[in-house]
C-alpha cells in the first residue's frame, strides 16, 4: 500500500448507543474530514433517535436488535466492510472523544503495518488514567509490547484502522466478549503475523453527558481486563479460511 490511501476503499465505522445527541456531528466530522471515505454508524441496540439522527447526518446504519457491546458492533461493521468490498476499517468512537482529523495519520501508517492503533500515550495530548485503570494500562502494554514485539503504550485504545489483512481476518474471527475489540483482537493479530503499530493521537472531551467511573467500577475493571487478557492468551490462533 502506498501512502496515498484511496478513500473511496475505506470504512469509517462507528459504534453507538444511545448517541442521539452526538451521532450527527461526528458524523458531520468524519465526513468532512474524509469526504470519499464511507461512514457505518452500527447502533448497538439503542433506545434513543441514534440510528435516525445518523441516517439524516448521512451515514449508512446497521442496527441491532439488541445490545452486543463494542465487539459485537465491530464484527458487524468488519463484514459489511467485507461484503461491500472495503479494504480499511477505522473505528472511531460516538461520543466525541476520538478526533476525526487524526483519521489520516492513522491511514498513513497502514503503508507499513496491518493494524493502527492511535495511543492516547504517546506524547501528544494530556489524557491520563488514574486508579487501577492506569495500573492496568502500564501493565497490559507491557505485556502486548512483548508479544507484538514493538512498543505499545495504548493496547485499549478504540481508535485503530485495520488493512487488508486485519480487515480479513476480523470479518471472520473478532472477538465479542468484554474487552475482546482491545486486548484480544491486539492478540489476534499478533498471532495471525499481522504487524500491529501505534501513532499518537489527543483524546477531546466527550462531547455530551459524563463518564461512568468510580473506584469501585475502576477495581472491577482491573479485574475483568485481566481476565480477558488471560484469556486470550489462552486461546489458539484463529482458523484460516478455506
Amino acid at each position: 500500500m502506498s501512502d496515498s490511501v484511496d478513500l473511496r476503499r475505506v470504512l469509517v465505522v462507528l459504534p453507538a448507543l444511545n448517541e442521539e445527541h452526538n451521532i450527527d456531528k461526528i458524523v458531520a466530522e468524519v465526513v468532512a474530514e474524509l469526504p470519499e471515505a464511507a461512514v457505518l454508524v452500527v447502533d448497538d441496540g439503542s433506545t434513543d433517535a441514534t440510528s435516525a439522527r445518523a441516517r439524516e447526518a448521512g451515514a449508512q446504519v446497521a442496527r441491532l436488535a439488541v445490545n452486543l457491546g463494542v465487539g459485537g458492533a465491530m464484527r458487524t461493521g468488519f463484514r459489511y466492510a467485507v461484503r461491500h468490498g472495503y479494504d480499511i476499517v477505522v473505528q472511531v468512537d460516538a461520543d466525541g472523544q476520538h478526533n476525526p482529523a487524526e483519521v489520516p495519520d492513522l491511514l498513513r501508517e497502514l503503508a507499513e503495518a496491518d493494524l493502527v492503533i492511535g495511543a492516547r500515550f504517546a506524547g501528544k495530548g494530556d489524557y491520563k488514567a488514574r486508579g487501577p485503570r492506569r495500573w492496568a494500562m502500564k501493565v497490559f502494554s507491557v505485556v502486548l509490547s512483548w508479544i507484538a514485539g514493538t512498543k505499545l503504550t495504548d493496547v485499549t485504545s478504540g481508535f485503530k484502522a485495520a488493512g487488508p489483512r486485519a480487515v480479513e481476518l476480523f470479518a471472520r474471527h473478532y472477538p465479542a466478549e468484554y474487552l475482546g475489540d482491545t486486548l484480544e483482537s491486539l492478540v489476534m493479530a499478533v498471532r495471525a503475523g499481522l504487524r500491529v503499530r501505534q501513532v499518537p493521537v489527543a483524546m477531546r472531551m466527550r462531547t455530551t453527558g459524563t463518564p461512568s467511573t468510580s473506584p469501585v467500577k475502576s477495581a472491577v475493571y482491573l479485574v475483568r481486563a485481566a481476565l480477558a487478557l488471560l484469556l486470550a492468551l489462552m486461546r489458539g490462533k484463529p482458523a484460516k479460511s478455506a
